[in-house]
């Protein structure tokens, strides 16, 4: 995987390419004159290409819920803490799920 801000200039083994993929490659710099002529992306590509990309990143991750959970810092007891983690995985829902049941919801 490519290091960020890095350029390689030369073939590096161990990379997730081999030298055959490194030499089908070929990034000549850029002229002032190319350079003189690129435009902003928003002046060249539709508003529709925005829209689905603004479209993707909204659908990515995990859906939003009705009532998301709050972290908080709470101090209990070891002991506590301890036989609610011999539970087993998900000890944190059980621990909440008793404190619902406590305080009577």
């Amino acid at each position: 995987m490519a290091t960020r801000g890095k350029t390689l200039n030369s073939f590096e083994t161990g990379r997730g390419y081999d030298r055959e993929d490194w030499d089908a490659v070929e990034s000549p710099e850029l002229s002032d004159e190319e350079l003189a002529r690129m435009r902003p992306a928003p002046e060249v590509l539709p508003p529709a290409f925005f829209e689905a990309m603004d479209n993707h990143r909204r659908s990515r991750g995990r859906p939003a819920v009705a009532h998301p959970k709050k972290q908080i810092t709470l101090r209990l007891d070891e002991d506590v803490i301890a036989k609610f983690r011999e539970t087993g995985k998900g000890w944190q829902g059980r621990l909440n799920a008793a404190l619902r049941k406590a305080v009577g919801i």
